[in-house]
């Protein structure tokens, strides 16, 4: 038998994992991200063990990581006859992912704001009627 580990998400990752879904990340996204940020590379085999994603769920946060331009691939041949493996990583620091986040919350913040001096507004121009 060969002898193999399997990376597994400790409490860290789990508080990682939720202060992203706090931020409105999704779910199978954050532990994409959190798993990646963790490792050089992995297989989405390796993400679906450490994380408790199933592979569709894999495969739906692997389309958004792409469409980011967050995550590279890279074909890794087996050994013998089987299949090849494809092999992942984040292509960019999880700290500009982040920021990413960070802006994209930011930008909310003003559009709140913006909407609540426009209230201000239209509610003072209807108290002086």
């Amino acid at each position: 038998m060969k002898e193999s580990s399997v990376l597994r998400f400790d409490e860290r990752d789990l508080e990682v994992v939720e202060t992203l879904r706090n931020l409105g990340v999704p779910r199978k996204v954050s532990s994409m991200l959190a798993f990646l940020a963790n490792v050089d590379e992995a297989t989405s085999r390796d993400i679906e063990r450490a994380s408790d994603l199933r592979q569709p769920e894999v495969s739906i946060a692997l389309r958004t990581l792409r469409r980011n331009r967050w995550v590279k691939e890279r074909i890794c041949k087996s050994n013998g006859s089987g299949r090849p493996t494809k092999v992942y990583r984040l292509a960019q620091p999880i700290e500009q992912i982040l920021e990413h986040y960070e802006e994209e919350k930011l930008r909310e913040a003003n559009k709140a704001m913006e909407n609540i001096q426009k209230l201000r507004g239209l509610l003072a121009h209807a108290e002086s009627i």
